[in-house]
């Protein structure tokens, strides 16, 4: 008997892919609608609990604003892969941006605190050393929009499964084309 074949991994950035927040603020994007939200780590952050040098109590700090496509929910879904949050939301992605989109709760992958948004000696995101041994044995596509020739380059020369590193236009989010490629390339790696 053999044993089922594992789909591979689809690792989810919230900000750039989900939420296209560098779209100009005055204009969303269409399909998206507005959600406003102030997970704890937001509140307890010094640009929201501190904005003039003097500390607002949780109840006063301004909500972010987040854009989502709550159609996303059922395009993911559809997808031939298991879902994994890969994002600085991390467990707050659960929390906020699956009940909007209608996801189920994902596994998530955890960051060091320490290691967010450091310089890698490498010039790699800084996610991308923390997704590879994650993921270490199973096939993966990572949505983000901070991706570079550099992370797609040491990946492909340490990971020893299929592999896409999808760049997502932080102006606009996962378009008809992201959900078109990231299906076509897990038919493909199935067939590896």
């Amino acid at each position: 008997m053999t044993a089922p074949v594992q789909r591979p991994l689809l690792l989810l950035d919230v900000d750039g892919p989900l939420n296209p927040y560098a779209a100009k603020p005055e204009r969303r994007p269409a399909g998206y609608a507005t959600f406003r939200m102030r997970p704890a780590s937001w509140s307890a952050s010094p640009a929201a609990s501190r904005p003039y040098g003097r500390l607002r109590a949780a109840e006063y700090v301004k909500p972010l604003r987040v854009w989502l496509d709550p159609d996303h929910g059922r395009q993911l879904r559809a997808l031939p892969f298991e879902l994994v949050w890969a994002t600085t939301w991390m467990h707050e992605a659960n929390d906020w941006i699956a009940p909007a989109l209608g996801l189920p709760e994902l596994p998530v992958i955890e960051w060091p605190s320490a290691d967010m948004h450091r310089q890698d000696p490498e010039g790699l995101h800084w996610k991308t050393r923390h997704v590879a041994h994650w993921a270490r044995g199973r096939a993966f596509a990572w949505v983000d929009d901070e991706l570079t020739d550099a992370d797609h380059a040491w990946i492909a020369a340490r990971h020893d499964r299929p592999a896409l590193l999808h760049h997502v236009d932080p102006r606009r989010g996962l378009t008809t084309d992201d959900f078109a490629a990231l299906e076509t390339w897990a038919m493909r790696s199935a067939g590896r």
